[in-house]
């Protein structure tokens, strides 16, 4: 799947629809041609009938697998993105609760915090765009934060309630870290993959076998099958990687609202 990193790194959406779907179309039009050209008598539509049969046999088991991995990459992107919006809540919370305590230790969060951000941002990401997160890049700094939590001794009962908060949404926030980290590890099972990917070479090269005397007709049924199947390919490529490409999960809320702050 390295190769499916680089390509989303690389290459925008538009660029990889043309070369998957129009690859797609192009390749199945050729064997289709090809095919015509070898077998003459597939013209006939001598096998037609078997060969419908098969196709929406495979069609309709190939249609369920491609419908039940899209919609899982697709629940796992929007679950990341549920993830990072709820860690980069969860800094602006502890950003807001140490207002109520002492300027110096208040300041010494917003130096560890602002430390934290900037790790995630500039150090992580794009870590994670490549598929490799390292534990290390921000746990120094979130360290950082937690240590300035626990020097700290509230004086008041005002000062203990917005500690105790202070502390369980920074709790929270290790927790997301680490579900961010493993989503962006994250990628389709190789018996998916092989399902997803092993199925269009199986349907796509029926359709060859499936005769008609006019040939644009034929291309044209040809091309419209692979050209479906292009598309749906493009989407399991695009959603695989929840932090790779155009469409992947932006670090914008860490820079949003409250956050602002630490990076002007």
């Amino acid at each position: 799947m390295r190769v499916a990193l680089w390509l989303l790194n690389h290459f925008s959406t538009f660029t990889l629809t043309l070369v998957v779907v129009g690859g797609t179309v192009v390749l199945a039009v050729a064997g289709s041609l090809f095919a015509r050209r070898r077998f003459p008598s597939l013209a006939d539509g001598e096998h037609n009938d078997m060969v419908g049969v098969t196709l929406g046999m495979f069609g309709a088991i190939y249609g369920i697998i491609l419908a039940f991995v899209i919609v899982t990459l697709w629940t796992q992107l929007e679950s990341t993105q549920t993830v990072v919006a709820a860690e980069a809540t969860d800094l602006a919370l502890v950003a807001r609760d140490s207002a109520a305590f002492p300027p110096s230790v208040r300041a010494e969060v917003d130096t560890a915090l602002r430390g934290y951000l900037h790790a995630v941002v500039e150090g992580q990401w794009p870590l994670m765009r490549e598929g490799k997160p390292s534990h290390g890049a921000t746990a120094g700094s979130l360290q950082a934060v937690f240590d300035v939590l626990q020097r700290y001794e509230p004086g008041t009962v005002r000062e203990e309630v917005f500690y105790a908060e202070a502390a369980d949404k920074l709790n929270d926030v290790a927790a997301q870290r680490r579900a961010r980290l493993t989503a962006a590890t994250q990628q389709l099972p190789p018996l998916l993959q092989i399902l997803a990917f092993g199925g269009a070479l199986v349907l796509i090269p029926l359709t060859f076998l499936y005769g008609m005397r006019k040939v644009r007709i034929q291309l044209l049924f040809v091309a419209s099958v692979a050209g479906l199947i292009g598309f749906s390919l493009l989407l399991v490529l695009v959603l695989d990687r929840p932090f790779a490409g155009e469409l992947s999960v932006s670090p914008a809320p860490y820079m949003e609202g409250t956050l602002a702050r630490y990076w002007e």
